[in-house]
């Protein structure tokens, strides 16, 4: 087995992204936790870099990279700014919607200005009957005079009220055995009947909107459609399991990389009984734990990327990815908070921050429930 290490070129990304972050996002990302504020002028300076567009291939005016690199971006905003880095990562999934199951006609009209950031993507899926009960949706698609007319509410919805470009799935009919069928549609900017509708006020990953979703009416052209009819579950899961989950597990490794890096700082830093408290041995217990949940979360993470980049199935090394990493970031907040004492309570530092955004990631792209249940069935069958 080969040691796992970035190339030269990944290394530049990480460089380059890193700068950007320490100039961009990080002086304002307590401000935008504060006032729950998604900075979308962002995206363009994104764009620029190729960060929006990093695994879209050159002809789509994308990067031409991998999810390796995805994830590298994902992890130095996240360091800083969980919040953006949800945002930036779900207009990825309306981006690999298009790239992986859009027609020749889809890539040429949305992925140049979704790569560039001029346009934001978002993908609009789960609904108030739950996230996890997939195939139990209600919105709806009916051909009509040339025409689909899709009519619904999704809940829960990541960039809900910034998205340009919008993936919708709906029921469009049954099949020969009474089952749903799902069909998948892309939603042009100011569709008539699309638009935002409750904005919900989370507990974390507050650099980011979330709330529902809705179509009244709204028609879209047959060219619209993503993929063929009762395409829209295998569009959907595939998108979510192997590039929502990896966007996931990647801001988390980026979380607990913060709470590395805070504990280490705050550790040298404070001074009871005329030393510094790294000198205990507790609190160095405590940086050694937390220091192996990263290097853990990042393995897992950067180890199922390269393999999506290789083209081998990758689902369930991102359901543990994801798992891990989520339920990591928790544990690793909490940590140094405790470490920190009253200072772990005070927002001058980012610590609860990290807590709220890895408590808030955990329901995003399936619950630690819904993980363990897709690794065991994977386990189980002998994969």
């Amino acid at each position: 087995m080969q040691f796992f290490q970035f190339t030269e070129e990944q290394e530049m990304l990480k460089k380059a992204v890193r700068e950007f972050v320490e100039a961009e996002i990080a002086p304002k990302a307590a401000e935008w936790d504060e006032k729950d504020y998604c900075p979308v002028e962002l995206f363009p300076k994104m764009g620029e870099m190729g960060i929006t567009g990093i695994f879209v291939p050159e002809q789509y005016g994308g990067a031409g990279l991998g999810h390796v690199e995805r994830a590298i971006c994902l992890e130095e905003i996240s360091r800083h700014s969980a919040g953006l880095g949800i945002a930036l990562m779900t207009h990825q999934l309306c981006v690999a919607g298009i790239l992986y199951y859009g027609t020749e006609e889809q890539k040429q009209k949305y992925l140049p200005e979704l790569a560039a950031g001029t346009k934001i993507g978002g993908l609009s899926v789960t609904e108030p009957g739950g996230g996890s009960d997939f195939m139990g949706q209600k919105s709806t698609g009916e051909l009509k005079d040339g025409y689909w007319v899709l009519n619904g509410r999704k809940c829960f919805i990541t960039n809900s009220h910034v998205a340009d470009i919008d993936i919708w799935t709906v029921i469009t009919g049954q099949d020969e055995k009474g089952r749903p069928v799902m069909t998948a549609f892309i939603i042009d900017p100011d569709t008539p009947g699309h638009t935002p509708g409750r904005k919900e006020h989370k507990l974390g990953l507050r650099g980011s909107v979330t709330g529902d979703v809705n179509c009244v009416e709204v028609k879209v052209a047959p060219e619209q459609m993503l993929g063929k009819e009762g395409a829209g579950a295998k569009i959907a899961m595939t998108t979510i399991q192997e590039v929502g989950r990896a966007g996931m597990s990647a801001i988390n490794v980026g979380i607990l990389r913060g709470c590395v890096e805070e504990g280490v700082k705050f550790a040298n830093e404070r001074i009871v009984y005329g030393k510094p408290i790294a000198k205990l041995q507790a609190i160095q217990f405590d940086i050694a734990e937390t220091r192996l949940e990263y290097e853990a979360a990042r393995l897992l993470t950067y180890r199922a990327a390269g393999m999506k980049d290789a083209g081998i199935p990758c689902a369930t090394e991102f359901a543990m990815a994801k798992l891990y990493a989520t339920e990591a970031a928790c544990r690793a907040a909490k940590r140094i908070m405790d470490m920190m004492g009253g200072y772990g309570i005070v927002n001058e530092y980012p610590i609860g921050r990290f807590l709220r955004d890895a408590l808030a990631s955990i329901a995003a792209g399936g619950t630690s429930h819904i993980q363990k249940l897709i690794i065991a069935g994977s386990t189980l069958s002998g994969k």
